[in-house]
């Protein structure tokens, strides 16, 4: 597997470094992506630190011009996209009659226009399309599936990501390329720690309280590992995994029932 190549997006912490170091600990070549250079170069060192055959440039998945320019990059250094994993994100919300456009609409290009971008690249520049084979996993959330109150523009994307998994599975069915979403519940990532910051705020309470408010909703009393969602994420890109397609995968706690 060493000539293969996974591309990961916002693959220098949180969820996206855990799924790079497992796939990478696999014998795939991982690139991955961040919008910050120095992030990038300090993982991409850390990773080879590691074994890891790794390499990657800031990227703005938000912008076409970059996003064609880092899958082109990776496939001219290892061949076709075999696995690309959509992980970028962001975090955002708030009373909804209160939001501003500038956040409701950069949390919509950073949640779900980035998907189709990287997705259309990886297809089609980074020639996974052409190859004839791979897998597409993108990173959803229970809460593009129930909703998350005080979040409508991260649930709107995050359930636009499901809908836009299940279409473009379709699409590929049959070209021996697979698409699914993976969704977390609460999972404990730098993301996290700001979610809880901003509900602290809103609500007037301490971040140890909104914490435990939220641990109280999930079946299992705990939030997720970041490990823990890379091993489905890793499960997805196996041979024993080809029959899955269009499906949007909890990995939750059990806070999620569907």
């Amino acid at each position: 597997m060493q000539d293969r190549l996974a591309v990961v997006t916002g693959g220098t912490s949180g969820i996206g470094l855990a799924v790079a170091r497992l796939l990478g600990s696999r014998g795939y070549a991982v690139h991955l992506c961040a919008r910050t250079a120095e992030d990038v170069v300090s993982t991409v060192k850390q990773l080879r630190a590691e074994g890891i055959d790794a390499d990657g440039r800031a990227c703005d998945v938000r912008r076409k011009a970059d996003v064609e320019e880092f899958i082109a990059a990776a496939a001219a250094a290892r061949g076709p996209v075999e696995v690309l994993v959509n992980n970028a994100g962001r975090n955002g919300g708030g009373v909804t009659a209160e939001l501003a456009d500038d956040l409701w609409y950069d949390v919509i290009d950073t949640n779900l226009n980035s998907v189709f971008l990287v997705t259309r690249a990886a297809l089609s520049t980074g020639g996974m399309r052409a190859a004839g084979r791979g897998r597409i996993i993108t990173i959803s959330s229970t809460g593009g599936k129930n909703g998350v109150a005080l979040a409508a523009p991260y649930s709107a994307a995050k359930s636009g990501v499901i809908g836009f998994t299940k279409a473009v599975a379709l699409e590929l069915a049959k070209t021996g390329i697979t698409v699914n979403a993976v969704c977390p519940g609460y999972v404990e990532t730098p993301m996290a720690q700001r979610v809880r910051q901003g509900y602290a705020a809103h609500w007037g309470v301490s971040e140890q309280d909104v914490q435990t408010k939220f641990e109280a909703k999930i079946p299992l009393g705990r939030y997720v590992a970041a490990d823990e969602v890379a091993g489905l994420v890793g499960y997805l890109t196996t041979d024993a995994a080809a029959a899955i397609t269009a499906q949007a995968l909890n990995v939750c706690g059990g806070l999620g029932s569907y």
